[in-house]
């Protein structure tokens, strides 16, 4: 299923509009500016996972609504088949595959990532990303440099990593090819993930 950006914009502002929020309120909600708001609302900037799951947080909707105009409606279990999956923008330039979108009241949110290979990105700082709960990445294929705080690990296939993602963690891929590597993100009890 492709995502459009345009589209999932479109029902965040029919949503916040439907239940009388303004866009400050919206834009203090997901941890923006009223100007980085309104660009991510308007469609203009991509929208990254953590910016859906705060808005539909505030919605009181699960993220895959927002995502495909539908609520989740499978319970018990769900099955995805391997190259299949939902679309997520979570971070620029990866490529991350939502393998369990229709499943009702998840407790976490599985990922099938792959980080593309960056020349220019192996002898430069790595990006923090933050978000509450717990993260545990399993790696499938290639490597990469994982960074935790100040702390830096090779990691290969096979290698496993849990870790608290409210810290500043970050990750490029190493060795000359993409890294690919299953991505199951916890939300803390009775939260979404931000």
């Amino acid at each position: 299923m492709d995502v459009s950006t345009q589209e999932v914009a479109n029902r965040i502002k029919a949503l916040r509009e439907d239940m009388g929020f303004s866009m400050q309120e919206m834009a203090e909600s997901t941890g923006r500016t009223l100007s980085e708001y309104t660009a991510q609302e308007s469609g203009e900037e991509d929208l990254s996972f953590t910016f859906l799951s705060k808005c539909a947080a505030k919605l009181g909707v699960d993220v895959i609504e927002l995502l495909t105009g539908e609520n989740p409606h499978l319970s018990g279990y769900s099955l995805v088949r391997a190259g299949d999956g939902l679309p997520i923008n979570r971070r620029a330039g990866f490529q991350y595959l939502h393998k369990a979108p229709f499943l009702r009241d998840k407790l976490c949110e599985p990922f099938l990532v792959t980080i593309p290979y960056l020349e220019e990105q192996q002898d430069q700082p790595i990006h923090l990303s933050y978000h509450k709960g717990q993260e545990l990445d399993f790696i499938i294929s290639g490597s990469m440099k994982f960074r935790y705080e100040d702390h830096i690990e090779e990691v290969s296939v096979g290698d496993t990593l849990l870790y608290d993602s409210g810290r500043g963690h970050g990750m490029i891929a190493t060795g000359g090819e993409d890294c690919v590597f299953m991505a199951i993100v916890m939300k803390p009890a009775g939260s979404s993930i931000s």
